[in-house]
């Protein structure tokens, strides 16, 4: 790999602004960005669509070889694909964010996920973001953050996103609820607990814009980039 193209791991709880930043780094890098999250979602999708019972660990088995997922950046924009079809938008509904911890619980699907993020990632110059990313799937990235946000701030955050996506008929109190849920779900869970590295470094982006966080984010890259370039 070379020295110019490290591995960014990108973990956090949910609401948090992972993806936002992974995909400014990647983008401002030139790397290749991966939404871990949107890869639990549409397996998620495809569970719920075609009603898998996810107590029953053979059915789970058989569902996820049936199951291909694969993003593709359209004018800049990244989308998801489940088996060639296009369900970025599908992927963020109430719905499936209210299912989507339990789903990624479930140890078959949270070893199939990592092996198919490690294959993305193998080769440097990715980002990747989600709940693991530092402490599983890239033990060894030459960077880990890890941030957080008040729930109040995450709260905002998500309503925001999904009354842009036209979904106005949830309360902030349900939104709360739904975090708080995934927030005890991922950090308690037996298989790949939500937790942050021991060398990760922590960013609380409350009071910071996209922008400032970006910009604060980009600066330790650099110093990254230039202890690897020293060490060399």
């Amino acid at each position: 790999m070379s020295i110019s193209k490290i591995t960014i791991a990108v973990d956090g709880y949910a609401a948090c602004g992972k993806s936002t930043l992974a995909k400014s780094l990647a983008k401002s890098l030139d790397y290749i960005y991966v939404d871990s999250g949107a890869m639990y979602r549409a397996v998620t999708l495809y569970f719920l669509d075609n009603n898998i019972d996810i107590n029953n660990s053979l059915h789970v088995e058989q569902a996820i070889k049936n199951i291909k997922i694969h993003f593709k950046n359209i004018n800049n924009n990244n989308y998801t694909f489940l088996n060639n079809v296009n369900v970025e938008d599908n992927i963020r509904t109430p719905q499936v964010s209210d299912f989507v911890s339990p789903v990624a619980t479930i140890s078959i699907v949270r070893k199939a996920m990592v092996r198919l993020q490690q294959l993305m990632g193998a080769q440097g110059g990715i980002v990747m973001d989600g709940r693991d990313i530092g402490t599983v799937v890239f033990k060894n990235a030459e960077l880990k953050l890890f941030l957080t946000a008040s729930l109040e701030e995450r709260t905002r955050r998500r309503m925001l996103e999904w009354e842009l996506k036209g979904i106005k008929n949830i309360t902030a109190r349900e939104v709360s609820s739904n975090l708080q849920k995934r927030d005890h779900i991922d950090s308690t869970r037996e298989d790949s607990p939500l937790r942050k590295a021991n060398d990760a470094i922590e960013i609380d982006n409350s009071d910071m814009t996209p922008e400032e966080q970006l910009a604060f984010s980009l600066d330790i890259v650099e110093n990254v980039l230039r202890k690897t370039k020293i060490n060399s």
